[in-house]
């Protein structure tokens, strides 16, 4: 099912209307434009088990959940498998069409940077290594926004690389987080951890992941 956001869904009410801003340029994601397959190729059939599998010790079955850059729909695979409502958000047209393919799951095109998530209402929320090429000053601004689709006490995943700086790959700039800059940020969001990992990477590269379990705090 194809899920423009510019159009309301009687379906679902939580992907509703509101005109859509139009996508910024940028090298990051015209690179997952240009090599959406091979990255699927890569990325799908690894098993996700490792950081998914604690949500389901905290959210009940049948939970909608909003997976942002939800990439080829690796996740929203596995966790529909287990029972959740699933609905992705990517801006790559061509992923966004493999996850939808893949994961039988509406994804919704759009670029989280701008795109007003204040129409949502869902319980849970993954960032996935969504938003690894965003820089430490801004973190928090495009986090803020993307929490406007979640309810409170609502549950949010959240990986980020583990390191300092940043470093250059393939055309992408991937920024790096030490635990003492990211924590702070997702307190003053109102975030509440209830579980924190660094896990390796599940694809043998060297990266450790920064990865928090998150509840957003009642009003």
């Amino acid at each position: 099912m194809v899920i423009r956001v510019m159009m309301h869904s009687a379906a679902n009410p939580h992907l509703g209307g509101g005109a859509v801003p139009p996508a910024r340029s940028d090298p990051m994601s015209d690179y997952y434009q240009r090599f959406a397959r091979p990255y699927n190729q890569r990325t799908f059939a690894v098993d996700p088990a490792a950081f998914l599998q604690p949500l389901l010790d905290i959210l009940p079955t049948g939970s909608r959940i909003l997976d942002v850059g939800c990439g080829s729909g690796r996740d929203l695979l596995w966790l529909r498998r287990r029972g959740f409502a699933m609905t992705g958000f990517e801006r790559s047209e061509t992923l966004a069409a493999l996850a939808e393919a893949q994961s039988g799951c509406p994804v919704i095109r759009g670029d989280f940077r701008t795109f007003d998530f204040s129409q949502f209402s869902f319980e849970g929320l993954l960032l996935v290594a969504a938003l690894v090429h965003v820089p430490h000053g801004e973190l928090a601004g495009v986090l803020s926004g993307i929490l406007k689709a979640l309810r409170p006490g609502g549950i949010v995943l959240l990986s980020l690389k583990k390191g300092d700086g940043f470093v250059d790959a393939e055309g992408r700039r991937f920024y790096r987080w030490p635990p003492a800059l990211l924590d702070p940020i997702l307190e003053r969001l109102g975030l509440v951890a209830w579980r924190a990992a660094e896990l390796p990477s599940a694809m043998g590269a060297a990266d450790i992941w920064l990865t928090r379990y998150l509840r957003k705090s009642e009003p």
